[in-house]
């Protein structure tokens, strides 16, 4: 069939019209000639295409998307290169638990298992790392094949899907008709597991209840919390996973963040508790501080699917949804009242957790204090700001002293993958226009997607991306002052002018080399209306915030 030929019932024009059933308003994608009749079809479609740079980047927009919207997010690369530039976003949300659609196009049919270009096996690649991995063999099956995609990256342990697509089998015809999406399993848990969980909690002398994972959309965070709060119970988060609840409602006890780089007072408070109530999240390894924290603690799991990756002891698992299961807790009446002790064990751990994130002024040989950033940015930041950020040790400061309020309010990779800032704040802006959209990058973080600010510029999207740049990749060059004192090797980094880098694609870019410079160059870039970058130059001495008691 040739191009004038292919119709609106072509598997390709099926596809799209089925992820316009699903929902689906933006797919992220680098385009190939493997998957042109995919294209054609979005070409009269309502869902908006964005065309990144990178099919790394294409794959963390659409990530970005599944987190902060509960549907999954799409992204469309080409067969071969394309697949591999893709695979860390694969590997991403299936550690982080993250929907996500990713569509391949393939070599035609009749070129199989003869080495042909760019030929690759999509089922050996991705098949330990995602929960399906499919072939479109039968055209007239394309909207099957996608609504089933759909309904599996999301049910459950939400997770990636991959689906190939023969470059000519999906110009073939297929059935006209759509299907209905199939509806997400909604469930609080039974009444026997509620009451349990009331009484396993009534009966405990000091338990924590501990946050993580997707799904928190709505009110849920704020009647967890609030479900904590009138049973005498703090709450703690998942390591990347901290906008689950609210950090900052009076009277309730939100006490930090558990995994790597946690404040000693909360590392003895998992460790001490005797009941572990996980909503969301399994005991996992970073939370657990490598599986010896709390291995032997009674435990209450509440997920969608199965508790995968749960560690140490499982008394009971809770199939519930996030949503579902905190409207139904928060009408529940407590077993009993919280003893005075069980207050002010909150009440310690809630004021030892803002003494930590007490955020003071330093004074660093040279450079941008960025402790004070993050003063003047919990200063300017919304109330619903979107965070988001890759890995590295400039990670440490907006997760320590910024708070969150908002549900879906933060985008942060759980398996450590550098690169996730810039098009997570792109797929941030583009999803929730209204909102403040910061990313917070470090020089390496930066430069492995900061290319997709030109995506930004293409669609009108307004992220302001701050780097902090100290010239090292920084946690590796501390791992080797620990292990190797004295033999720093292959960490240094020579950096271009980001913030004309920024300018280059017509953004707003401004160079800070000095503290005081930071919350004018703050302003204009806000101001600016353009997707934004500030190059804040740090002390590479400086690592970490400051040290005191709490650490």
């Amino acid at each position: 069939m040739t191009a004038t030929e292919t119709t609106r019932t072509s598997a390709g024009h099926m596809i799209v019209r089925q992820l316009e059933r699903e929902g689906v308003q933006r797919v992220y994608g680098v385009p190939g000639e493997s998957y042109l009749d995919v294209l054609d079809g979005l070409h009269d479609s309502p869902i908006k295409t964005i065309v990144t740079r990178h099919e790394g980047g294409a794959g963390f927009m659409a990530l970005a998307e599944g987190r902060l919207t509960g549907n999954a997010g799409v992204a469309m690369v080409t067969r071969g290169p394309g697949a591999a530039n893709a695979y860390i976003a694969v590997h991403t949300a299936w550690q982080d638990a993250t929907p996500l659609v990713l569509l391949v196009g393939l070599i035609p049919v009749a070129d199989r298992g003869r080495e042909a270009f760019q030929e690759f096996d999509i089922t050996g690649w991705f098949g330990s790392t995602a929960k399906w991995v499919t072939t479109l063999d039968d055209p007239s099956n394309a909207a099957g094949v996608i609504a089933k995609a759909m309904h599996i990256a999301r049910s459950g342990r939400p997770g990636p899907v991959i689906v190939g697509l023969p470059e000519d089998l999906i110009r073939e015809a297929a059935d006209p008709e759509t299907i209905a999406p199939t509806p997400d399993r909604a469930s609080a848990g039974s009444a026997a597991d509620l009451a349990d969980l009331e009484q396993r909690l009534a009966e405990a002398e000091h338990p924590l209840v501990i946050v993580g994972g997707d799904g928190w959309h709505g009110p849920a965070g704020a009647q967890v919390s609030a479900w904590a709060a009138a049973r005498g119970v703090p709450v703690a988060a998942d390591w990347r996973a901290h906008d689950a609840v609210p950090h900052d409602h009076e009277g309730e006890g939100f006490v930090g963040i558990l995994g790597y780089n946690h404040p000693a007072y909360l590392g003895r408070l998992f460790d001490e508790a005797d009941l572990h109530v996980f909503i969301g999240v399994p005991r996992l390894d970073v939370l657990s501080d490598g599986y010896t924290i709390g291995q032997q603690t009674p435990a209450i799991v509440v997920t969608p699917g199965e508790p995968f990756g749960h560690a140490g002891r499982l008394d009971t698992h809770i199939p519930a949804d996030i949503v579902t299961f905190a409207a139904a807790v928060s009408a529940a009446v407590p077993g009993v009242q919280p003893t005075d002790a069980r207050v002010q064990r909150v009440r310690e751990a809630r004021a030892a957790f803002c003494e930590y994130r007490h955020c003071a002024p330093g004074n660093p040989a040279t450079g941008v204090d960025v402790n004070s950033v993050m003063i003047t940015l919990r200063e300017r930041l919304d109330d619903d700001a979107v965070l988001t950020f890759g890995a590295g040790n400039h990670t440490l400061w907006p997760m320590r002293y910024l708070s969150h309020n908002s549900p879906n309010s933060l985008v942060a990779p759980r398996n450590g993958a550098m690169g996730v800032g810039v098009p997570a704040a792109v797929a941030a802006a583009l999803v929730f226009p209204g909102r403040q959209v910061v990313s917070i990058a470090g020089d390496g973080c930066f430069m492995m997607n900061g290319q997709e600010i030109a995506t930004a510029i293409a669609y009108g999207a307004e992220p302001i991306t701050i780097v902090i740049d100290n010239g090292i990749f920084a946690t590796i060059v501390e791992h080797q002052e620990h292990w190797y004192p004295g033999r720093r090797s292959g960490t240094d980094l020579v950096n271009p002018d980001f913030a004309s880098f920024c300018r280059s694609f017509g953004g707003f870019g401004e160079r800070v080399e000095s503290t005081d410079e930071f919350e004018g160059a703050l302003g204009r870039a806000i101001e600016s209306g353009l997707p934004a970058v500030l190059h804040v130059v740090q002390d590479p001495a400086v690592r970490s915030p400051k040290e005191d008691g709490n650490d």
